[in-house]
């Protein structure tokens, strides 16, 4: 019962693909690498952080992050280099700037559409009386 707990545990557990050798020595500055490396998507898998991600370009980004914390770049410093190099979708949360009014707003727009569309189409299913009395 044990093993199967063990390995229920291994199953559901996040995996990370943070080579051993990519580890800060810095245990601060290694915590910081790991929430930043949440926050970015890796452009090959699109759905994966670059913490989660195998792919080569996710550990180029990672070691990348590693050495502008150890060069001593402020967190948003990290984020504006990789939105320059890769543009805004390289982060799981855009930031809100005039460019992504759209992006941001587009979800409240289709809730709005459909709720305009879910009425009017409750109001012509509404049967009506149209029947003539004599």
């Amino acid at each position: 019962m044990a093993r199967l707990a063990i390995l229920f545990f291994l199953l559901v557990s996040p995996t990370h693909a943070l080579d051993p050798d990519e580890a800060l020595a810095d245990a601060t500055l290694e915590a910081r690498a790991r929430a930043l490396s949440q926050e970015l998507r890796c452009m090959v898998c699109q759905n994966q952080s670059i913490d989660d991600s195998d792919a080569p370009l996710a550990k180029d980004l990672r070691v990348f992050v590693r050495a502008r914390l150890q060069a001593g770049d402020s967190d948003d410093a990290i984020r504006a280099a990789v939105v320059e190099r890769y543009g805004e979708f390289a982060l799981f949360r855009p930031r809100i700037a005039q460019h992504t009014y759209a992006l941001w707003a587009t979800p409240l727009l289709i809730l709005l559409l459909g709720g305009y569309l879910g009425w009017r189409m409750a109001g012509k299913s509404t049967p009506q009386n149209t029947s003539t009395d004599s």
